[in-house]
């Protein structure tokens, strides 16, 4: 298993946003992380990639403990968070740089770099500031970043926010062509279309626990109708008793 989180529990003083949750990502497998607003999903995430301490429980990113062993945890690992965070005064050809240098990948930086900002229509942006890119500019770059150095592990939190339906289908097709060279991806997303698309198994949390797991045929074969569809099967899911 790429990735093996085991009874995660974050709390927040009196308000636990994560309660016990435990699964397992295999490598070529795109699994989608659902649940309505405030059910722990990016919570779970920013715990999964170190940027939160989990209060208890354990996550293993390639066999390498999140908290014990970041370096190593983080090392195949890439996030890209739902609102990407940037070096403002960074060129997008500094900023693939940067994060090549950080990884230690330098060595294919170039012909990784030229085939990114190609894929992402941003050749004619890589001597510009980020501070002067568009949202849906930002996104792209925060995507080419996370691929920069060839992760096993991919990490989405709302990926498709604010790109335009051609940069969304790259988007997808790239996430697929990572799957099928045995990347492990988890993506975070309300787009429930999206997702019956794309993934291959899914993970549904409410009030930070999780509450139904598989594929979609699976989930539908346990509602008891084969014929009900994703939102609806979601939507009776997670509703508040």
């Amino acid at each position: 298993m790429s990735v093996q989180v085991r009874n995660l529990v974050k709390q927040y003083k009196n308000y636990r946003a994560v309660d016990d949750l435990s699964f397992e990502l295999q490598p070529g497998e795109i699994v989608g992380l659902l649940g309505p607003n405030g059910a722990g999903k990016t919570t779970a995430l920013r715990c999964l990639t170190g940027i939160l301490r989990p209060t208890s429980g354990e996550v293993l990113i390639n066999g390498f403990d999140i908290v014990k062993d970041q370096a190593k945890a983080k090392a195949g690992m890439s996030f890209v968070p739902e609102v990407p965070s940037l070096y403002e005064l960074l060129t997008v050809d500094e900023h693939l740089k940067f994060v090549a240098m950080c990884f230690d990948c330098m060595s294919v930086y170039e012909a990784k770099r030229d085939e990114l900002l190609k894929r992402y229509h941003l050749a004619d942006k890589a001597e510009d500031l980020v501070a002067t890119l568009s949202k849906g500019m930002r996104q792209k770059l925060s995507v080419a970043c996370a691929l920069i150095h060839n992760a096993n592990v991919l990490l989405f939190d709302e990926p498709f926010i604010g790109i335009d339906p051609e940069g969304t289908k790259e988007l997808r097709d790239e996430i697929i062509r990572a799957r099928d060279a045995g990347c492990t991806i988890l993506i975070s997303t309300h787009l429930l279309d999206t997702v019956e698309k794309l993934c291959d198994r899914v993970l549904i949390l409410r009030k930070g626990k999780k509450i139904a797991e598989g594929t979609l045929s699976e989930l539908k074969e346990m509602s008891g109708n084969s014929d009900e569809s994703l939102e609806s099967l979601f939507l009776r899911l997670t509703k508040d008793e």
